[in-house]
């Protein structure tokens, strides 16, 4: 592919080393398969955002005029002008006003622990093997068995939900993704080359979910309790394929003829509870597990597998030695058996999981639901990868009230007939104010208008020559054909409870800009940008039509290619590769990050996005080093976080720890959830 022109030149950025940010390379190897040492999957010549956003101003302008360009949802006018407009003598000066952020922000650091605000308590949930399920054998690092693994916690906690059983908090359900394995961690000795079928058993049982039943303690943290909830999902539980896809030809495999069951999930990323009370939970990097891509010779299927990062020979983790599946060259289907997003019911612990097949298959960072004012379910996801998408779903039926299990049931087959769009993002702004740098445009904000690209609904195809089959299974290229909006690694993405407005955490792309690669762009304004952004969206919800502006361009607020929704960036906390996002009941925006550029370890930062302080970062805690902050979940009271792949720095492994977290001494680090709460006992972020 030529590379994209930018007002006029052309950016020879060379690629970056092959991992990003400041994430080490056995993370890269073991969560993504070095995805970043590679060129990104998406090879597709969709038009370049600059290219048509001259031809839009003038139509904008005009659509203006006649009040066509103001949306018909609530509080659009605003997205990008509040915080701009306050004086600076209201503004924060290092203190918020506002509540759910009120606290003395966390200095960035690179010790080994979690540091949290000044007045907060912290303590261990669960970790990496401690018992899930009643009698499990309690954890011996030196003696792991795949049978005792199959009752403990797994490894690399990210997602994590509470789902409350009563009126106080006091009684909780904690679900919990196992997002990968990284066996030069877990096993001492550990060959690459040669792992023993056990070690390979034990990694196929610490992937998946854990139900965790959880009581508050009289000190303010969480306790497991053993109980008739607690289940553990592995890559050896059964799942039941729904919607349009179940049962086609490209899911069959001779373990499953018909297509419609399949063992096990597996890099489970995001997730999110949805109204009806059931967790949802994004398959991301599946690509990495699979051997003998280059087996196939088919071009067509070639082109599909290259399209999801799927190549090579061996794999990494040498799992096709012990079961074929993960051998294409055996079954060329089971890849596509993955990449979906699925849902549990934490409520029954005998109940099959499901993989939606009708919210398409990418590597889903997860998947939130929003309620549209008619009842429809609308359900928004990201496709974690360079120049990748953003996409929703929209229902057909309407959610049921009520918290019964029928209820659930019901509601659980919301997300099997709907349709399926991918956005496309349009800038307000001349291609030539888009300079690659971070600066600002002439109007003060990266923003503007977008629209749904209808995909598929049910049997029915939007998508020249794909078949409604072919868009569930094979997703990013149909998005490709119809020109969707190449992003920079769209991860999370949640709407705001209180505002109602979409936020996406796009973490970072270092390719952005460099030659054959798209070049900066409205939505994505920086060369190389590998400190990532944030995007708000206002979107009518059951449409096609959205407003978007860039809340946060992260980075140090002292470089100058940074923004922070218009705040002081003297008065902010550094913000580098956001990943995970989240709401407190003020509506307060937090996030996570993975990665952290600036050389501090990553933490968790909260954010106003309405009012004075709109954009004012502040820094509630960071993680151990080496390690990354996932799953955050705040509450009135409390806040969780899972830290995962303590110590995983270049050169450490179980033979040479480089952390010592949680436990201290000479332990092996092991990936765990955190509790923080006020040791006064009072809301988080007031004072």
């Amino acid at each position: 592919m030529s590379p994209r022109p930018d007002n006029g030149r052309v950016i020879p950025l060379p690629l970056l080393p092959h991992h990003s940010a400041n994430r080490s390379s056995v993370t890269c190897k073991y969560r993504c398969g070095n995805a970043c040492a590679h060129e990104a999957p998406n090879t597709s010549d969709n038009a370049y955002f600059g290219d048509i956003a001259e031809s839009v101003l003038s139509r904008r302008k005009a659509l203006k005029a006649s009040g066509v360009v103001a949306l018909a949802v609530g509080g659009a006018a605003a997205l990008t002008s509040t915080a701009a407009a306050v004086p600076a003598p209201l503004r924060g000066q290092g203190r918020s006003s506002i509540p759910g952020t009120d606290f003395a922000p966390v200095a960035p650091n690179t010790e080994d622990a979690v540091v949290t605000a000044e007045g907060y308590e912290q303590g261990v949930v669960i970790r990496w093997g401690d018992p899930v399920v009643p009698g499990a054998p309690e954890f011996d690092f030196n003696n792991q068995t795949a049978a005792a693994q199959e009752q403990q916690f797994g490894y690399n906690n990210d997602f994590a939900e509470l789902i409350p059983l009563d009126g106080t908090g006091n009684r909780n359900l904690l679900v919990v993704n196992h997002e990968y394995t990284t066996e030069t961690h877990m096993f001492a000795g550990y060959d690459e080359n040669n792992p023993t079928e056990e070690q390979v058993r034990i990694a196929w049982a610490a992937h998946g979910l854990s139900v965790v039943y959880v009581e508050r303690e009289n000190n303010g943290g969480l306790k497991p309790v053993p109980s008739q909830y607690n289940r553990r999902i592995t890559l050896n539980t059964p799942f039941e394929v729904r919607g349009p896809a179940a049962g086609s030809d490209f899911l069959k495999t001779s373990a499953d003829p018909t297509g419609t069951k399949v063992l096990g999930t597996q890099n489970n990323c995001a997730g999110s509870k949805t109204p009806w009370g059931t967790i949802l939970s994004g398959e991301e990097n599946f690509n990495q597990y699979f051997a003998n891509a280059d087996s196939i010779t088919d071009p067509t299927a070639k082109q599909r597998l290259a399209r999801y990062g799927l190549k090579g020979t061996t794999s990494t983790r040498k799992w096709e030695k012990f079961d074929k599946r993960w051998d294409l060259a055996q079954e060329p289907n089971e890849a596509n058996r993955f990449g979906w997003i699925v849902e549990i019911d934490p409520h029954d612990p005998n109940s099959t999981p499901v993989k939606h097949t009708a919210l398409g298959r990418f590597k889903h960072e997860g998947a939130a639901v929003k309620v549209a004012d008619d009842g429809r379910v609308v359900a928004y996801s990201g496709d974690d990868e360079r120049f990748d998408y953003i996409y929703k779903f929209v229902s057909n039926g309407k959610m049921k009230s009520g918290n019964s299990a029928y209820a659930r049931r019901q509601n659980m087959t919301l997300l099997d007939d709907g349709t399926l769009y991918v956005a496309k993002f349009t800038g307000n702004s001349p291609a030539s104010e888009i300079d690659g740098t971070g600066k600002l445009p002439a109007d003060g904000a990266f923003d503007g208008t977008g629209e749904w690209i209808p995909l598929a609904s049910g049997d029915k195809s939007f998508v020249p020559g794909f078949t409604a089959e072919e868009v569930y299974v094979f997703t990013r290229l149909a998005a490709d054909a119809v020109g969707a909006t190449k992003m920079d690694r769209p991860e999370d993405i949640e709407p705001n409870p209180v505002n109602g407005r979409i936020y996406c955490a796009l973490t970072n792309n270092s390719n952005r800009g460099s030659t054959g690669n798209a070049a900066p762009d409205e939505a994505n304004p920086r060369v190389g940008n590998k400190h990532g952004h944030v995007i708000e969206i206002d979107d009518d919800a059951t449409g096609t039509t959205l407003r978007w502006n860039l809340l946060l361009v992260c980075g140090d607020p002292n470089d100058p290619g940074t923004y922070f929704g218009g705040f002081d960036k003297s008065q902010v906390s550094p913000i580098s590769c956001p990943d995970n996002v989240a709401f407190d009941r003020h509506g307060n925006l937090w996030i996570s990050t993975d990665g952290n550029a600036l050389k501090s370890n990553d933490g968790l930062f909260a954010v106003p996005v309405d009012g004075p302080e709109r954009g004012h970062v502040k820094q509630f805690l960071t993680v151990p080093h080496g390690a990354e902050t996932c799953g955050p979940v705040v509450r009135d009271t409390l806040v969780t976080v899972s830290v995962q792949h303590p110590g995983e720095l270049d050169g450490a492994s179980a033979d040479q720890p480089a952390s010592h977290w949680p436990d201290g001494g000479n332990s092996q680090p092991r990936p765990s959830v955190v509790a923080v709460w006020r040791k006064d006992g009072g809301e988080i972020g007031r004072r």
